[in-house]
């Protein structure tokens, strides 16, 4: 193969052009593969090849910089850059990172998993080059780039950021190029032998000549020259604003060249050469679909954006039996009951949530959901189907999200936000300001909180506890199941003020085995297992490995009393501090940064309550950044499962009998 040649970019440009497509397929039937055995984003990184391909033909990395935006579809660039023997190890534990990593390869020049950042970290990087070409900073003069491409999608172009870093580059008319990668089929017809030709024509040196001297010429003339070019200048932008739809970033100060097809590589390459010496911020609009050379993921982009393993050749995933396709069935039912059968096989905490807060919508006009681009992640595209004119995805935009529902709650409705907490963080002001200042009965969501698993560091959602319960006014709730994530969202929608419920990725309960919901009294705890030598207080889904545990610790002869906190705010002060005054060892477990988080809570109340002789254990993260693997090898090495609950639990009580014994 083509590929096992190819070490660097370097390599890359010996081959024959004739032999680029042929690469193309390579690379397709590699990311294929191994997205079908390890999981990860496929449609996504299907719909770059070509891109990627004439990028590094043309440009040279890493003395070019290339950032990825949202760096999900960087695998093609991976494989380019010395990585195709190590690529059976993506995603998993110590293997390549799914995603740009600037530990990783000299090629990845920036992290990139929340999107939208591409712009603004390549003009900082460019503004950096030209700094320290000035100053003449000598120990920096190694790292001087010499051209820096943001590739960012139409998708990731949705979020202000970005929209903020192209305002900022086209003011220091810096020559940052960027490559909008736009796979949205509204505008595929755009694609063609007139936009090619208008692409040839504005990108062209003759036409870049003829501009100039015309321009050079109409001022020239005495008296009432400058006025002519002007309004030569603006005949010329009203004819390319005719035929191009790049009005927009030619009035931030962009040279805007396009849309060409993303998938024409002898175009790509033509494109790249024409502007890759320009001196001015340059807009390159490519269309590509999305998925593209794989039917499953052409036929529904959406389902095979982020997949688990499947079966390459039909396309089902593997835990399931079920072909991803098929998951999508849904939208081929308008029957609530069905749409429930369809979503709850699944078994997912996403799922339950939305086919709960279809429900509680059914009997509740005020109830609207929003989410910011992640409708199926969230389990709301069944909502989104049965009350469309109650559903809002308002795009890579989660601080608008947040400020839209305070909005929305401020004239009587009822918000339902759902958001994955590591993307939650980026609307941190508005959670605040716009919602709980205001004390807005606004209801947050909180979907993959704790160990999320194979994305890794940039996806891990393990500080909403830390960063939200010092905040006044909110309920924070986090449930063990999927059935008490039933009664607390009903709960929290019935709440006059702001709430909280973070819970898991990953698979529940089947519904049928805990069908009982409970009454949810607002910072009332549950005690689920008596015993007097040491108290373990857990919280969401550390309560049922806790419960495990505290079965293992029977073995050794210690009665563990189990709490299942259900509030992180407020907590059960009442019940700590009673279950404290006779329990002198508590241990608190939580899928949370230790720093501030749940039990820095219970340390407090019982500091509040003057306890100081409680000895105290808490289990979590320490202060670190989690890298990626899967969710049961994570809790495992970070002592939050069973075994590693059930050990840390041994050791303590040893500690303390040992002190109380001297």
């Amino acid at each position: 193969m083509l590929i096992e040649n190819i070490k660097s970019p370097q390599d890359l440009k010996s081959l024959k052009a004739e032999d680029l497509n042929v690469l193309a397929e390579e690379l397709r039937n590699i990311i294929i593969e191994r997205v079908s055995i390890n999981g990860g984003h496929l449609a996504s990184n299907l719909g770059v090849v070509e891109l990627t391909i004439a990028l590094h033909y043309v440009f040279n990395s890493p003395e070019d910089k290339i950032v990825w935006d949202v760096g999900h579809q960087s695998y093609s660039h991976k494989l380019l850059t010395g990585r195709y023997k190590d690529f059976h190890t993506l995603r998993k534990h110590k293997g390549i990172s799914g995603f740009p990593k600037i530990s990783e390869s000299p090629h990845d020049v920036f992290g990139t998993g929340h999107s939208s950042t591409s712009i603004s970290a390549a003009l900082g990087i460019l503004e950096a080059r030209d700094i320290i070409k000035k100053s003449q900073i000598s120990n920096l003069k190694s790292q001087i780039p010499n051209k820096v491409i943001a590739v960012i999608g139409d998708g990731a172009l949705t979020s202000g950021l970005a929209f903020e870093g192209l305002n900022h580059a086209g003011h220091l008319k810096k020559d940052l190029i960027v490559i909008l990668n736009d796979n949205e089929m509204s505008i595929s017809h755009n694609v063609g032998a007139l936009s090619n030709y208008l692409n040839k024509v504005l990108t062209g040196t003759f036409y870049k000549k003829f501009k100039k001297e015309t321009k050079a010429f109409l001022e020239g003339i005495p008296k009432i020259g400058e006025t002519v070019a002007k309004i030569a200048q603006k005949a010329e932008g009203s004819m390319k604003g005719f035929f191009l739809p790049g009005g927009l970033f030619e009035d931030l100060g962009f040279n805007y060249l396009g849309p060409i097809d993303g998938h024409d590589i002898p175009l790509l390459i033509e494109t790249f050469n024409s502007i890759k010496d320009a001196n001015e911020p340059t807009l390159i609009h490519i269309v590509t679909k999305k998925g593209k050379g794989y039917k499953f993921s052409e036929d529904d982009p959406c389902i095979y954006h982020g997949v688990g393993p499947f079966e390459a050749d039909t396309g089902i995933q593997k835990d399931s039996n079920k072909s991803a396709v098929a998951s999508n069935e849904l939208k081929e039912s308008n029957s609530k009951d069905s749409l429930l059968v369809t979503r709850h096989s699944l078994l997912s905490y996403s799922d339950v949530f939305g086919n709960a807060l279809m429900e509680i919508a059914e009997s509740d006009k005020r109830v609207v959901a929003i989410t910011a681009a992640m409708k199926e992640g969230t389990g709301l595209a069944v909502f989104a189907e049965r009350f469309p004119e109650r559903f809002y995805d308002v795009g890579i935009a989660e601080p608008h999200a947040v400020t839209f529902a305070a909005g929305l709650a401020v004239q009587g409705l009822k918000p339902v936000v759902a958001i994955y907490s590591t993307f939650l963080q980026r609307a941190y002001d508005e959670i605040i300001h716009d919602v709980c200042l205001q004390n807005l009965p606004v209801v947050f969501a909180i979907d993959r909180a704790g160990i999320v698993g194979e994305d890794g560091a940039t996806h891990q959602g393990l500080f909403d506890i830390s960063f939200l319960r010092h905040i006044p006014n909110p309920l924070f709730m986090a449930p063990k199941d999927g059935q008490e994530l039933k009664d607390m969202l009903k709960f929290a929608v019935q709440y006059n003020g702001p709430s909280f419920i973070r819970y898991p990725r990953g698979k529940i309960q089947k519904p049928e085995d805990r069908t009982q919901g409970t009454e949810i009294k607002i910072g009332k705890a549950e005690v689920l297992m008596e015993g007097d030598d040491v108290a373990i207080i857990a919280v969401g889904n550390a309560v049922n490995p806790s419960l495990k545990a505290a079965e293992m610790l029977k073995g050794d002869g210690i009665n563990a009393c189990v709490v299942n906190a259900r509030f992180i705010k407020p907590l059960d002060e009442e019940l700590i501090i009673s279950m404290s005054e006779r329990i002198k060892r508590i241990i608190t477990v939580e899928e949370n940064v230790l720093a501030g988080g749940f039990g820095s809570a219970v340390l407090e109340c019982l500091d509040k309550a003057g306890l100081n002789d409680v000895a105290i254990k808490r289990i979590g993260i320490d202060d670190r950044f989690i890298e990626h693997g899967s969710q049961e090898i994570l809790r495992k090495k970070y002592g939050l499962d069973e075994d590693g609950i059930y050990k840390t639990a041994l050791a303590f009580l040893k500690i303390v009998r040992t002190v109380q014994t001297v």
